[in-house]
């Protein structure tokens, strides 16, 4: 494994006071740089004709990497360490989201409006017309994120707390990208059926709801039975938004190497609820030959521990993931760091495309076969080519909500892949360029766009 590239979710921030003489801060800078420190901002805070005090920002790979850096610092002579934080924990602190009036209230009629006795008549009027309810509250703009914490990120079964900052951090994706009101329902329950009813319950509030970081299979189970007794849209990202991003890079990664989708065999690594939904959308987009893998290896029809998802796409040859990657086409990583080996990249056909998406350790470091590979992607910010969930949930919803959709469909996710695809030039297109940025302006309003126009043929839109 070759050493990981310092990123900001492992930023620190060190202030030091040093004398004022010249050459001591290049000392620090090349202390920090000798232990593969990053090095960002330096401040100047304060400085008097004996000392200087500096905050100076690096972006390390790790905990452990941070621990090494403060060391090295500490370490100089005359050098005398005032203070560090953790720049992540620091932005969390407090939360990361807060709910605001859209209207002061100064006045008795203002308050009479807003609240009693006026809004008795806005009561009433839902009331009499349930319809109502989308254009007189909030309901029409707002979206329950709703996990039971057994799957956070790649870390394993947190819980409802420890997995309350990654649904803040989705709310605000869903608000600075698609204008969208988010907020985390995190429950204290792992039962299917207690989840199921939790959220029927709250459904009356929202006009959506993202299913996020709940284990496979029960996912599968929860999203279905949710789909069937609610009238709004209801979404897996986990699932379904990693499969829409996915598509879309492949679709443009097949351009450059001229390989058409229903030829190539793809190979994918992890046959959990991103897998099982990425191998899905792809065999509806076209693909004809999917070989699955599990960290028992193929997912062949002889393995008599396939729950009924696996069962799905077991094929008749079995063996290892080494085995089944030789001769593929495509490989495509939901899984566990370091599983895959040059060999087993170099043993793939010619032009591979190898999308390692484990974060942040992907199945394969990019470095290790840049020369081997047409097209390389990663779920990491820090290489080319990041697939990225937020390409895809906050247009799916925007769109879903805007034309009131009732559920979301098949026929909507492959609409959103091609949209994202699209926005990518064909003058640009190249083996670093196969994904738009996520900062990119259009992609939310292009995949909603996509969306409406799926609802309205499907004849499932209500606006």
């Amino acid at each position: 494994m070759v050493d990981l590239t310092p990123t900001p979710s492992f930023s620190l921030t060190i202030r030091l006071q040093l004398p004022n003489r010249a050459g001591m801060l290049a000392s620090v800078t090349h202390a920090i740089g000798s232990v593969g420190g990053n090095l960002g901002q330096i401040d100047l805070v304060d400085q008097t004709r004996q000392t200087s005090v500096r905050d100076i920002t690096v972006d390390a790979t790790c905990t452990e990497h941070i621990e090494t850096i403060v060391e090295a610092v500490k370490a100089l002579p005359d050098v005398q360490l005032i203070n560090v934080y953790d720049r992540t924990f620091h932005l969390h602190r407090g939360g990361k989201i807060s709910i605001e009036s859209k209207m002061v209230i100064n006045s008795h009629s203002d308050l009479a409006m807003a609240y009693t006795p006026g809004v008795g008549r806005i009561c009433m009027a839902i009331a009499q017309d349930p319809e109502q309810v989308y254009n007189l509250t909030i309901k029409q703009n707002t979206v329950a994120i709703v996990t039971d914490g057994s799957a956070v990120l790649g870390l394993g079964n947190l819980g409802p707390a420890a997995a309350l900052p990654v649904m803040e951090g989705k709310a605000m994706l869903f608000k600075e990208f698609a204008g969208l009101d988010a907020f985390p329902i995190c429950l204290a329950t792992q039962d299917t059926d207690a989840i199921v009813e939790t959220v029927k319950n709250l459904a009356p509030v929202f006009g959506g709801v993202n299913l996020e970081d709940i284990a496979a299979p029960r996912c599968f189970e929860i999203e279905a039975r949710l789909r069937q007794e609610l009238d709004i849209p209801v979404f897996h990202d986990d699932q379904h938004g990693t499969a829409i991003v996915t598509l879309a890079a492949l679709i443009n990664a097949l351009k450059l190497v001229k390989k058409p989708l229903d030829s190539v065999r793809i190979v994918i690594n992890g046959a959990g609820a991103a897998g099982v939904a990425i191998a899905r959308l792809l065999h509806k987009a076209g693909a004809e030959a999917i070989m699955m893998c599990d960290s028992r290896g193929i997912l062949s029809k002889d393995r008599a521990d396939l729950n009924s998802q696996k069962r799905e796409f077991a094929v008749e040859q079995a063996g290892t993931l080494a085995d089944a990657m030789e001769g593929s086409d495509v490989f495509i990583g939901v899984s566990a760091p370091g599983v895959v080996t040059t060999k087993m990249v170099r043993s793939m056909a010619k032009d591979p495309i190898v999308f390692a998406m484990a974060n942040p350790i992907p199945e394969i470091q990019p470095e290790l076969v840049s020369m081997d590979v047409a097209v390389m992607a990663t779920g990491r910010s820090d290489y080319p080519n990041q697939i990225n969930n937020v390409l895809a949930f906050p247009g799916i919803f925007r769109g879903a909500l805007d034309c009131r959709a009732q559920a979301l469909t098949t026929t909507m996710y492959l609409e959103a892949a091609m949209a994202i695809a699209s926005l990518v030039n064909p003058a640009d297109l190249d083996r670093e360029h196969i994904i738009p940025s996520v900062f990119d302006k259009r992609v939310a309003t292009t995949v909603a766009a996509a969306v409406q126009h799926a609802a309205r043929r499907e004849g499932i839109a209500r606006d």
